[in-house]
């Protein structure tokens, strides 16, 4: 089984409000992303809050979603996904989790299950989209990876690990730019707003 981890622990110091409950096409960006995971082969979905969980928690209770609170939320990402491997344990059952950010709110169901489909028939412990020259989002990494994850610097993110094991990435190429495209500030915001 592959768990989907959708991070939202940050401040959105920059953005001014919590990037969970933008709204975009009548949903919010939360709802969007949980959405598309819920029509893939995800197993389970994990929302991992912090900065912002008074306000966002309730507002998401209505979702198929298990929310894990992050305390250390302020030591960057990677502490998020940590909390959300946390809360997995030692399950037998967990191939992989499917990590996703909730600042990327243009996620296509066909692309998960693609890069589930080809984690699963490669082998590889990371598998990550690729538009044009840029990596993307979500990103597969292999529960034979955990202990790293666990285990690295949070000042640093995942990136430590996934340069570790470059030889051991499948990179999906796509024509779909919504993998690279995330929202930090009101004006990003606006502009993809107005462009719909």
């Amino acid at each position: 089984m592959i768990v989907a981890v959708v991070l939202s622990g940050g401040e959105s110091r920059r953005m001014g409000s919590p990037k969970a409950l933008l709204k975009l096409d009548g949903q919010t960006f939360i709802e969007r992303i949980v959405s598309a995971l819920r029509s893939t082969k995800v197993g389970k979905i994990v929302v991992v809050l912090g900065h912002h969980a008074k306000e966002i928690g309730p507002k998401i209770e209505h979702l198929p979603v298990t929310v894990v609170i992050n305390d250390d939320y302020q030591k960057g990402q990677l502490s998020s996904l940590v909390a959300a491997l946390g809360s997995l344990g030692e399950a037998e059952e967990v191939d992989g989790v499917l990590v996703h950010l909730v600042d990327h709110p243009f996620l296509r169901p066909s692309l998960v299950d693609e890069m589930i489909d080809r984690f699963y028939d490669s082998n590889k412990l990371i598998v990550v989209p690729r538009y044009q020259d840029r990596r993307g989002h979500p990103v597969i990494f292999s529960r034979r990876l955990f202990p790293e994850l666990l285990r690295a610097p949070l000042d640093q993110g995942a990136k430590t690990v996934v340069h570790a094991h470059r030889d051991e990435t499948l990179e999906i190429p796509v024509e779909d730019e919504g993998v690279i495209v995330d929202i930090d500030t009101r004006d990003q915001y606006l502009e993809r707003v107005e462009k719909r």
